[in-house]
């Protein structure tokens, strides 16, 4: 899609000719007007100055008499009264006068002419700069100064080279759901004839980066149709009234451009659920923009062909009026990919680059499980300047995985040398996860096992990948893959005798697991098959708040440390009944600081023998 763009003069350009204007209009048509010198006085005044000799200029006209002081620096105006003596009186003094000729023009044409006109005229030229500059600021010159009113959404025409569902990979389902909407663009009749109607809005939900912004344009390109794209945050302002001002503009506009389609991103901006008036009186201004959208969704006419796209990371947040039957109809989840979706996607953003021949999307796609779509493009250009760095003309599949580690683990940090003793006490650490996951049932293979430090802050890390997709976990898996968290800190307790600070984020990760299987997944006995917590946000983190009494909380508390001291004393066990196999693989990852999981095994797999312990 390419976005509508129209040729603008200079704002320069309409204050010049304003300023001409205003000067012209001032010249001939009210002189007078702006004239700070003309002061009223009184009929006494004007007699006494007269008698005075003080009259330099008088002119006499049927409504009023202006005269001038004797060095004519000071206009001044009086009424006229029946005073036969007037002209005698003036004559004596000197002064020069002379008396407005009756044309028969009534007072009406006067007031007319000499106020009415001056003021419209201004007016006019006011309205037309205003109508200028609105248009200059993104309006098309509405009722508001300077286009505060209207909705500066983006508008994209139609298009050859825009976007069309073959751009977006591992979204199939909300694709199918979205190709409806193009169809009834395309060909409204078929609809018409059986009596249905198109939804008129649909809510695409979903984390951050799973391309919902990209399916909203896909629609628009597959449809050929006009595509107002616009935040939710452009309708907060801070004066009042704007944003429902603009709410009101945007659906005129695309009542105008039909069929078209509207897309509002990140909604619950202006979508949030209202808190019947318990702060600040239930009448603030996102609420009032609130209302005009609902007012608006409910007013159009959907039959001609405008449908409304809006994206959110919040669907819990927004409110029940909005995602009633009517306004929102349709709700589509855009999840994120499976091992599918994410070698499909992989493969539309590695069009962009050169690879290698050999290059294997799979092995990539079950590296990065849990990637959305925007990590797996990000992953893709690393791998691209990656490959520049090194001075290679194609991306390799080295380069590729190199890169799935840079988005999970960081950089590698080059300047950060470890002591030999930490070196080696970080190198029983990772061998200590791996070995333990190695020798439980249940558990993903190891993929890798390295010790050189990451910019985000981890000096080593295990990598595990599960060979196909994986949903549910089992308890026996949640158990098993606690007890390989914390097998970094046996190792080092069992092999030095001393634990050390490297073990924090596992003994967070475990936590957070162990949690979970008491007050959310009902996987212990002593509470059974009851939730104790409620998530939200759970496309942003899934927080999770407890709802049972401070005693259940400490129970709950006391369980979970039961349940990671358990794993810990199995991880212990298994570490200790394989001792030389530990020695061993840590020596080798001491020296070579990285092996494969395939290096990994063929180690763990030799014949047992009497393993040294590594150089401390």
């Amino acid at each position: 899609m390419e976005e509508q763009k129209k040729p603008r003069k200079p704002v320069i350009s309409y204050w010049i000719i304003a300023l001409c204007i205003f000067l012209l209009l001032q010249a001939f048509v009210f002189p007078n007007l702006f004239n700070g010198r003309v002061k009223e006085v009184g009929y006494d005044t004007f007699i006494s100055m007269t008698e005075n000799k003080e009259i330099g200029s008088v002119q006499i006209e049927s409504s009023q008499i202006t005269f001038t002081d004797k060095d004519e620096k000071q206009v001044y105006r009086t009424g006229v009264l029946n005073d036969p003596d007037l002209i005698s009186r003036l004559y004596d003094s000197g002064a020069k006068f002379e008396a407005e000729i009756d044309n028969g023009t009534s007072p009406l044409v006067y007031i007319l002419i000499s106020y009415i006109l001056p003021i419209a005229l201004m007016v006019l030229v006011f309205y037309f700069f205003n109508k200028k500059m609105a248009q200059r600021m993104g309006g098309d010159g509405g009722s508001m100064m300077f286009g505060m009113g209207k909705s500066n959404a983006k508008v994209y025409v139609k298009s050859t080279t825009g976007i069309k569902f073959q751009d977006v990979a591992g979204e199939e389902e909300a694709k199918e759901l979205l190709a409806e909407i193009v169809d009834y663009l395309h060909k409204p009749e078929r609809y018409k004839e059986i009596g249905a109607s198109m939804p008129k809005g649909a809510l695409l939900v979903g984390p951050p980066g799973t391309g919902k912004t990209l399916l909203a344009k896909a629609v628009a390109g597959e449809a050929n149709v006009p595509f107002f794209s616009i935040s939710g945050s452009e309708f907060v302002e801070m004066f009042v009234g704007m944003g429902a001002a603009k709410v009101r503009d945007l659906f005129k506009q695309a009542n105008e451009k039909a069929p078209c389609i509207v897309f509002i991103d990140e909604i619950d901006a202006i979508g949030k659920k209202r808190d019947g008036g318990q702060f600040g009186g239930g009448n603030d201004e996102r609420e009032q923009t609130l209302n005009q959208l609902l007012t608006e969704m409910d007013g159009f006419d959907g039959s001609k062909g405008v449908v409304i796209l809006a994206a959110t990371n919040r669907p819990e947040a927004l409110d029940p009026a909005l995602l009633r039957p009517g306004r929102f109809d349709r709700r589509i989840p855009v999840e994120l990919p499976d091992l599918q979706g994410r070698i499909d996607i992989l493969k539309v953003h590695a069009k962009k680059i050169k690879l290698a021949g050999n290059v294997d999307f799979a092995a990539i796609a079950r590296t990065a499980a849990g990637a959305s779509g925007a990590e797996l493009a990000n992953i893709i250009n690393e791998a691209a300047l990656r490959a520049v760095r090194l001075g290679r003309s194609c991306a390799t599949q080295e380069d590729l995985m190199e890169s799935v580690e840079v988005v999970i683990a960081g950089y590698q940090k080059k300047n950060r040398v470890l002591s030999n003793k930490e070196k080696l006490t970080v190198s029983y650490h990772e061998v200590g996860h791996a070995l333990v996951a190695a020798l439980q049932t249940q558990s993903a293979p190891v993929q890798k096992i390295t010790i050189i430090p990451r910019t985000s802050g981890a000096l080593g890390y295990t990598m595990q990948v599960e060979e196909g997709e994986h949903f549910l976990m089992t308890k026996t898996e949640m158990e098993n893959k606690i007890a390989t968290l914390t097998g970094g800190r046996a190792a080092e307790a069992l092999i030095f005798k001393e634990i050390t600070t490297g073990a924090s984020n596992d003994i967070e990760q475990a936590t957070k697991l162990a949690h979970a299987m008491v007050s959310r997944f009902g996987m212990c006995d002593e509470f059974g098959m009851v939730t104790m917590e409620a998530t939200q946000n759970q496309y942003l983190g899934g927080d999770a708040s407890l709802s049972c009494s401070m005693e259940t909380q400490t129970r709950i508390d006391q369980k979970i440390s039961e349940i990671i001291q358990e794993q810990y004393n199995r991880a212990t066990a298994l570490l200790q009944a394989n001792t030389p196999k530990l020695h061993e693989i840590a020596k080798y990852l001491y020296e070579h600081e990285t092996i494969t999981g395939e290096e990994f095994m063929q180690i763990l797999n030799r014949p047992q023998i009497t393993a040294q312990p590594a150089a401390q």
